[in-house]
Order: C-alpha cells, then sequence, then structure tokens
C-alpha cells in the first residue's frame, strides 16, 4: 500500500493499543500486577522509571511514555527500511513485498504480546462480554422490529425501501442513532410506559 496508509495502519494500532491498554487500568479490568509480565511493560519501566506506584498520575505518565517509545521505534525501523531500498518514487514503496512503515522486529513481537494480553485480560473479559452480547440483543431486536413492522420507520426512511431494501434501510437508519439515540428508540419500540 502507499505509505499514507502504511503510516495510518501503524499509528491506528499503536493508538488502539496504547488507548485500550489505559481503559483497562482505569477500567478495572487490567491491573499492574497482570501487565508486569509483558516485555513492553518492562521495556517502558527499564528505560522511564514511570511504573511504580501506578497511581493515576504515573499511569498516565507510562502511557506517554510508552506512545513515545512506540513512535520512536516505528521512526528508527521506517527510516532504516527506507534506507536499504532507497525509493525514488511512491511507486517503489508500494511495489516492496512488505510494509515499509512499522516497528522493529523486537517491538513487533513486544506488542503481539500486548494485543494477545488485551484480548485474553479485557477484549474477552466477562464484563465486556455480558456487555457485548447484550448490545447484540439490544441492535437485534431493534432490527426485528424495524423489519417486521416498517411503518414504525420514520417517514423519509420508509421512502427509500422501494429503491434500497427493507433491511439496507433498517441497518442504515440503525447505524445513524447515536448510542443514547438507539437507547431511547429501543424504549420507544418496547417500553410500554413509553410514548412513541
Amino acid at each position: 500500500g502507499s505509505i499514507e496508509a502504511q503510516i495510518a495502519n501503524v499509528s491506528d494500532e499503536l493508538a488502539y493499543n496504547a488507548h485500550d491498554l489505559d481503559d483497562g487500568f482505569q477500567s478495572g479490568l487490567i491491573t499492574a500486577a497482570q501487565v508486569r509480565e509483558l516485555e513492553i511493560w518492562r521495556y517502558v519501566c527499564d528505560r522511564s522509571g514511570e511504573c511504580d506506584p501506578l497511581n493515576e498520575i504515573q499511569r498516565h505518565l507510562f502511557i506517554r511514555e510508552l506512545i513515545g517509545f512506540e513512535v520512536m521505534d516505528m521512526l528508527n525501523a521506517t527510516t532504516a527500511r527506507l534506507e536499504a531500498i532507497k525509493p525514488q518514487s511512491p511507486q517503489d514503496i508500494q511495489r516492496q513485498p512488505v510494509a515499509i512503515v512499522g516497528h522493529s522486529d523486537e517491538f513487533k513481537a513486544m506488542n503481539r504480546a500486548l494485543k494477545d494480553f488485551l484480548y485474553a485480560n479485557m477484549y474477552y473479559h466477562y464484563r465486556i462480554v455480558r456487555m457485548k452480547q447484550r448490545a447484540g440483543r439490544f441492535l437485534s431486536d431493534v432490527f426485528k422490529s424495524y423489519v417486521e413492522e416498517p411503518r414504525q420507520l420514520p417517514n423519509q426512511y420508509q421512502a427509500l425501501v422501494p429503491e434500497h431494501g427493507l433491511h439496507r434501510v433498517v441497518a442504515d437508519y440503525i447505524a445513524s442513532m447515536t448510542d443514547r439515540g438507539a437507547l431511547l428508540e429501543y424504549r420507544h419500540l418496547f417500553d410500554p410506559l413509553m410514548r412513541p
């Protein structure tokens, strides 16, 4: 892909990992004791000293340092790859069999371990799985209700059904809702005490 797309991919992954780790700490789903086993934790701690005790300030500093080390590694590894291939055009980068923008092998391994850790301890945490299941049932109920009786849809969406099909229109309508709006719509559809 283009160098811009490669930068976006690496940046997104870096941001997701850092923010998800931070969210895990803040929510209590992840503790400092759990992450002490991770090589990336030890790497950042050894170089920054921003680990103990992991209070709110130390947590913030740790995440900031983590992002800084991630960015520095990505820049150094990418620079080395660029110097090795000496591209003369964007096409030279796109023709490469592997991404030019990315981390060193050391950081790739540490990030893979971090991602595995996040899956095991956060994304698949029973509280998260429960919320995901509840949200899935919630959206399924709303979708099913509109499909069974399309006249519940606002008029402008009903008008789109002949051209785009009922399922597509219902999906688009639900996708257009904010979380709060979707909860309110659920109440309108299913709460007998709620005014339509």
